[in-house]
């Protein structure tokens, strides 16, 4: 019953020092390593599973009196462009070139069509690099988009359907189209401004509009004119037209 009761406590002391961090943490484990293991840091390591070194630094700070300065920035691995400023400025030469805003400015991203696999490819070509020196696409890939550029493809900015100044401009259209519907000497031109014309070598099948001496005919405008068609005699309406005719003599 001891050997359980005493299990239990272990526990509990273990549990409440994984709760603390930082000094807190320190000062009680020497706290607990000075009640009940004879300040000992190894003893505390056997029966806690507490690292000595630990123990010892807080059993320090509690008889010098003076507090360790934790560094927890200084843990862990470090980001690529901490590491290596110069090839996050390279990484910037190369991509910006290829880099557009937002066409409607709603974010800070700079869309880019130049591929984490690509840039890689540039930074060895261009740059100088050597490709057991630089990080994977992956990598490559994620400082892209903590560098504000995000892999899509660049949307080419969309004109306004609709402006509001259109309502004023049809309005105009219609008053004078109005004012000069019965006018004989008024001239009205349909314009599609949407009408593609062909022009250069490949356009009237390599042919020019104009005859051997440099003459144009007046009547083509940008093409030749269409060729006629040829009336095609339609059998069963020639049958019909004759019934009709036999039947108006009877």
């Amino acid at each position: 019953m001891d050997e359980q009761r005493e299990e239990l406590y272990v526990q509990l002391i273990r549990s409440a020092a994984r709760r603390l961090t930082g000094h807190k943490r320190r000062s009680f484990l020497a706290e607990v390593t000075q009640t009940l293991c004879g300040d000992m840091p190894r003893q505390s390591e056997r029966l806690f599973g507490w690292g000595r070194a630990t123990v010892a630094l807080g059993i320090h700070e509690r008889d010098s009196g003076l507090r360790c300065q934790e560094s927890f920035g200084q843990r862990g691995r470090k980001r690529t462009e901490d590491k290596h400023p110069e090839l996050v400025q390279h990484i910037r030469e190369l991509v910006e070139p290829h880099a557009q805003a937002d066409p409607k400015l709603k974010n800070t991203f700079a869309y880019t069509r130049l591929t984490a696999k690509a840039l890689r490819t540039a930074l060895i070509n261009h740059k100088g690099y050597r490709s057991e020196d630089l990080p994977s696409e992956r990598t490559l890939q994620q400082l892209l988009n903590r560098l504000g550029y995000r892999l899509r493809r660049i949307q080419k900015t969309k004109p306004l359907k609709k402006v509001p100044e259109t309502d004023a401009i049809f309005a105009n259209v219609r008053k004078v189209h109005e004012a000069v519907a019965n006018d004989p000497e008024t001239l009205e031109i349909s314009v599609d401004t949407k009408a593609k014309v062909s022009f250069g070598e490949y356009s009237r099948d390599g042919k020019t509009r104009s005859d051997g001496a440099g003459e144009t005919p007046a009547a083509w405008d940008h093409d030749p004119p269409a060729k006629k068609r040829r009336a095609v005699r339609n059998p069963e309406l020639s049958h019909s037209n004759s019934n009709d005719s036999v039947r108006d003599q009877l």
